[in-house]
């Protein structure tokens, strides 16, 4: 076994997800993420954990979805009884096809979705990790050569996370003490509101309100957004290609949207629920170990000098305790470049132009 793969476990559980003895750990695995399973389930053996784990195959969900007719159940027992149970919930992805669900029609993606409100509340109510394994499919649609590609996830995922949550804290600490924040770019002048938010360090651990591995983000909770913005960053969204998005905003909601390519996606994507137009997310990226876009939502965002804004859910850590955010069944993240002839403003000062934060 490649030796980078016993150190992404070890990353995993104990930076990222803090597996102590006696946790109840569900470990959801891609078909090609054999071999870092393998590498997870050695580690949460000695660490004196409780293993069960499940197949997550985006092949087995298309089946699922295409043949299944009328009403979904809501939330069914047996699945939420699996996660309300559960201390840990770690998501290995890597699959075989990254558009292996492309043709599942929109409104019965939505139903599922939907009838999965509690189910995924309670996962996220865990110590949740999502990473992935370095795959030929993932490598392919990011258009590199598979052992290319795995020196590049690797070089994101195996990072001095202490340092780099110290560098974050500077952004977070600026966030947390603004009102205002205004993107400016090429097809974008927007402003939200921050005010009354926490700001979380994603440094790819719990301890930190950070679910993600890579991570390498400061994110929180907009409101009120207003004006135009762009998303320049090609990706993908539901097993499709989506490019040069463009989102009008008034009074907090999406009032007109386009886009150069996959258009309908993002319509299906605001037709979800009324929270569907609002943002839930203001993330800002830096991890420098992230050198290019890969099409692959789970590195590009973290990525330093781009910026990303989700529409729909706002997470729990950002708000007011007992504060109630933007609710909805989907979080899908957007992604614009920040490198040129760009600034972020925070109360009318700038903290990032062209993609350098104030103290680079």
């Amino acid at each position: 076994m490649d030796e980078r793969v016993r150190e992404h476990a070890d990353v995993l559980v104990d930076w990222s997800a803090r597996v102590e003895a006696g946790d109840d750990v569900v470990l959801s695995v891609g078909p090609d993420a054999h071999e870092l399973a393998v590498a997870v389930a050695e580690k949460l053996g000695e660490r004196g954990a409780n293993l069960i784990s499940t197949y997550s195959s985006g092949e087995i969900t298309r089946a699922y979805l295409r043949a299944h007719e009328g009403e979904f159940d809501e939330n069914p027992a047996h699945e939420l009884a699996l996660v309300e149970h559960a201390d840990v919930y770690l998501s290995l992805g890597g699959g075989r096809n990254t558009s292996a669900t492309a043709d599942v029609p929109g409104e019965r993606r939505r139903a599922y979705n939907n009838a999965r409100t509690d189910i995924r509340e309670t996962r996220l109510g865990t110590r949740w990790v999502s990473t992935v394994h370095p795959t030929r499919s993932l490598a392919q649609q990011a258009n590199m050569a598979y052992e290319e590609y795995q020196e590049f996830a690797y070089d994101a995922i195996l990072r001095d996370w202490e340092s780099l949550a110290e560098e974050m804290a500077r952004m977070k600490d600026l966030l947390d003490a603004g009102d205002e924040v205004r993107l400016v770019s090429s097809g974008t002048d927007l402003t939200m509101q921050i005010d009354d938010r926490t700001a979380v360090n994603s440094a790819a651990s719990v301890t930190y309100d950070s679910h993600n591995l890579p991570s390498g983000e400061v994110f929180t909770a907009p409101y009120a957004t207003e004006g135009e913005v762009t998303f320049d960053v090609p990706m993908t969204l539901r097993g499709e290609s989506v490019r040069g998005v463009r989102l009008a905003f008034e009074d907090g909601a999406v009032v007109d949207y386009d886009a150069e390519q996959g258009a309908n996606v993002i319509g299906e994507i605001l037709e979800t629920d009324d929270g569907a137009r609002r943002l839930g997310e203001l993330g800002i990226g830096m991890n420098r170990g992230i050198d290019r876009y890969t099409d692959n939502i789970l590195f590009d965002e973290k990525m330093g000098d781009t910026i990303h804004l989700a529409l729909g859910r706002a997470y729990d850590a950002n708000l007011p305790e007992g504060e109630s955010g933007n609710d909805s069944a989907v979080h899908v993240d957007l992604i614009t470049d920040m490198s040129e002839d760009s600034r972020l403003e925070i109360d009318g000062e700038v903290v990032q132009r062209n993609g350098r934060f104030q103290w680079e």
